[in-house]
């Protein structure tokens, strides 16, 4: 039997802070390489973005070709000092594992890497691929990685039928929640143009502060929905509002805000940037001279109906924990919202309560729980 235990506590002894690879992928490609499986690690690359390694490990041939996703990168652990154990430790007190990815999501990785392989010594695999698709760059730019990573596979003739993306989607107990879609996500910046000059001449500047004010009211006073029975209500965030201006006599030639706008289905990106530039035309008038730009990296909403893969996960998770799982479209992004455009995807992982956090944790119990549920949903996904 495959050990999640070792596996884990090995991926978090890497420290794979994006974009570093850490050993990570290494350490897998051997993992998976002994038992079979074809391993690749492919690094992308584009202009004015790091380097980034991925992994591709796969076994078996033709349909139904089950992937399971995910990202061996992780983010900063801040001030080391402050963990109670270190994070790049993997220290075991207490029945939990601690260390930076724990949750998000080397866990996951441990959990899908170990049912697969148990999967293939206990069962083998008559018929259909199983595949692995690890990335270095989910907490990052998410440029050079998985997106790229599935056109490479694409262009090698890999057909996939059905995902699992490991993130942890379990709020407080493993097999509360699986993710079978995902609210889109757009972000830009509200540019006003103003004057530079003397606090004390004002009649000589034009100050841009109380324009951009305005402009960033227009947009974030009313809601945008009510949201629906699928999705909760779309929000916009104002997260930074900027001028650069560390004098206290300098009226700013300029200043900024930033957004991210979380949405539903009931809208595009299309859609939203007609409702911002409408919104803001009309605050500004004739009296603030403004600019929106809008971020490349956005995704549409998304949702997941392919029964087969929803049912058989769920089964697989009443058999082990005896919870009815809710079908959730809650949370923040992931790399499903590129893997949909190639297949039925779904996320399901860890308990996720201290991802992100000083002393990320995991209970073992619930890794071990987990590996269970993917080991269940493998030999249903693959019953003859």
């Amino acid at each position: 039997m495959a050990d999640p235990v070792r596996i884990l506590t090995e991926l978090i002894a890497c420290p794979s802070v994006t974009p570093e690879e850490g050993g990570a992928l290494r350490y897998l490609a051997r993992l998976l390489g002994d038992a079979g499986f074809d391993t690749h690690i492919v690094t992308f690359s584009e202009a004015g973005t790091p380097d980034v390694a991925n992994l591709f490990a796969s076994i078996g041939s033709g349909a139904p070709h089950l992937t399971f996703a995910g990202h061996a990168d992780v983010v900063p652990p801040g001030d080391a000092a402050l963990w109670r154990h270190g994070p790049f430790s993997g220290a075991i007190v207490d029945g939990e594992i601690f260390g930076r990815g724990a949750a998000d999501m080397k866990g996951g990785i441990a959990a899908f890497a170990a049912a697969a392989l148990d999967h293939l010594a206990e069962t083998g695999l008559d018929a259909g691929t199983i595949s692995l698709l690890i990335t270095g760059d989910e907490e990052g730019p998410s440029i050079n990685g998985t997106v790229k990573l599935l056109e490479w596979a694409a262009e090698r003739g890999e057909k996939f039928d059905a995902a699992i993306v490991g993130e942890p989607t379990n709020p407080n107990v493993l097999g509360e929640a699986i993710k079978v879609g995902r609210r889109g996500s757009l972000s830009g910046t509200i540019t006003v143009a103003g004057r530079q000059g003397h606090v004390a001449y004002p009649h000589l500047a034009e100050n841009p502060i109380p324009g951009l004010a305005r402009l960033v009211a227009a947009v974030s006073s009313d809601p945008l929905d009510a949201g629906n029975a699928r999705f909760q209500p779309s929000n916009l965030e104002v997260v930074s509002f900027d001028v650069g201006n560390p004098a206290w006599n300098v009226i700013p030639a300029e200043a900024r805000a930033r957004f991210n706008i979380r949405f539903n289905d009931e809208w595009t990106q299309v859609g939203l940037e007609t409702w911002l530039r409408e919104r803001l035309t009309v605050a500004a008038g004739n009296a603030v001279a403004w600019s929106l730009s809008l971020e490349p990296a956005s995704s549409d909403s998304f949702l997941t109906h392919d029964t087969q893969l929803i049912d058989t996960l769920s089964a697989a998770i009443r058999e082990e924990t005896g919870r009815e799982p809710e079908l959730s479209t809650s949370g923040g992004t992931s790399d499903a919202r590129f893997i949909k455009d190639y297949c039925p995807v779904v996320e399901f992982g860890l308990v996720g309560n201290t991802m992100h956090q000083i002393d990320e944790r995991i209970a073992i119990a619930d890794l071990l729980g987990l590996t269970r549920i993917y080991r269940r949903f493998l030999a249903r996904y693959f019953a003859p």
